[in-house]
């Protein structure tokens, strides 16, 4: 084989390994049909229900459709199966927008990513999932970006507060997690965390710890401040903190052999110090903080497939919400950044403008509609209260 050929083949694979694949998009745009996709668990039977809507306020009535919880106080458990596929030396993409237009006060936005083999009949809380990814409120505490990895057996939690949207708008959430360990989170498709995954995540021991072997010696002086040897109380210093009041006076009705022998009642001493105490000199001897010594962990083992998951085929929302109305949509799972950007600005990018202005104008629908009820009701309070006055002059009268 000739270096040209050589070349030409290894050009070949780069290009395969780079090329952009979709492995799991859903837009929810042929109607009904998405009950035949989306499978819901049976794990417990009061699952609340998901309808298909764009909401109170949208930028499009079809393409702002999406999953939408419906029922208060409800567990949610739904699912949806794609064939499935391994990260493994490729990026991951994982992207959906949501709508909490009910103004959320606590409930989940997330997504959980499975493996293959999970039971989607049988999907729960419990249930093993690879990544769990998405906004979560509960109250003025709590409003976080979840990032969650399964690493060998174990759910982690991002050691970062990424804080998410709590408005009543669509926002886009991406999660981008690289073959070289390193990760980014943007919403709205603007980065608003990076890094890398060891260091954000506790996956692995430290590669340090502190060398149990090294004592601090005894002679080690790590007191930067000292008294001063030469310094002395002054005599007069001892005065008590209380003192008899001298203006204080035996009244004249006092009774000794009554009331017993009076003293004068107790007042603070003008004349009082406090506890005396050595002024602070540098200390000669001083060394500085003594660091305790550390040594590579026997335990730590690099691992550069921290990233990796061998299976990956069902998509799931397994949350909580006390008040309904979030709506999920625009579904993404590629291994391409860029495919996953343009997706963005051509869904949530086109219609967030029109969503934002008719959101507006349905405030402003109710601030009139409030308005009106107000004056219906003076209007009414009016009514009766003249009612009422010529009820009154009639009994009067008669």
């Amino acid at each position: 084989m000739t270096a040209l050929s050589l070349l030409l083949l290894a050009v070949s694979a780069a290009s395969a390994l780079a090329e952009s694949t979709v492995y799991f998009r859903e837009q929810f745009e042929d109607g009904g049909a998405w009950k035949s996709r989306w499978v819901e668990s049976k794990h417990k039977s009061d699952y609340g229900k998901f309808v298909l809507t764009a909401g109170k306020f949208y930028g499009d009535a079809e393409k702002d459709k999406g999953l939408q919880t419906s029922q208060d106080a409800r567990f949610y458990a739904l699912s949806t199966r794609f064939d499935d596929f391994s990260n493994q030396g490729q990026p991951l993409v994982i992207q959906f927008t949501v709508k909490h237009e009910q103004s959320i006060d606590c409930g989940g936005g997330y997504i959980k990513l499975f493996p293959s083999e999970v039971s989607q009949e049988d999907m729960h809380g419990d249930s093993v999932y690879n990544i769990m990814f998405g906004p979560d409120i509960c109250g003025p505490g709590t409003k976080k970006v979840h990032v969650i990895f399964n690493y060998k057996g174990k759910n982690h939690l991002i050691n970062k507060d990424v804080r998410c949207k709590d408005d009543e708008y669509t926002h886009l959430y991406t999660l981008i997690v690289n073959p070289d360990n390193t990760y980014e989170v943007k919403i709205d498709n603007k980065k608003v965390e990076s890094g890398n995954l060891e260091d954000d995540w506790d996956f692995l021991p430290p590669k340090k710890i502190k060398d149990p072997e090294a004592k601090k010696p005894e002679d080690w002086d790590d007191r930067e401040k000292i008294p001063d040897p030469d310094d002395k109380k002054p005599e007069d210093w001892d005065k008590p903190e209380n003192i008899p009041d001298p203006d204080a006076k035996k009244p004249d009705d006092w009774d000794d052999e009554m009331d017993g022998e009076w003293e004068p009642p107790m007042v603070t001493n003008p004349d009082y110090k406090g506890e005396w105490k050595p002024r602070e000199i540098s200390n000669p001897a001083y060394k500085g903080k003594w660091i305790h010594p550390e040594i590579d962990n026997p335990e730590y083992t690099a691992d550069s497939e921290i990233y990796k998951y061998d299976s990956i085929g069902v998509i799931g929302l397994d949350l909580w919400q006390v008040k309904s109305g979030t709506i999920f949509d625009n579904f993404l799972i590629t291994n391409d950044p860029n495919v996953a950007e343009e997706v963005g600005n051509d869904t949530w990018g086109k219609t967030k403008v029109c969503t934002f202005t008719r959101f507006q104008t349905s405030l402003s629908v109710q601030k009139y509609e409030i308005k009106q009820n107000i004056q219906k009701i003076k209007e009414y309070e009016k009514y009766l209260y003249y009612t009422d006055s010529f009820r009154n002059l009639k009994t009067e009268k008669y």
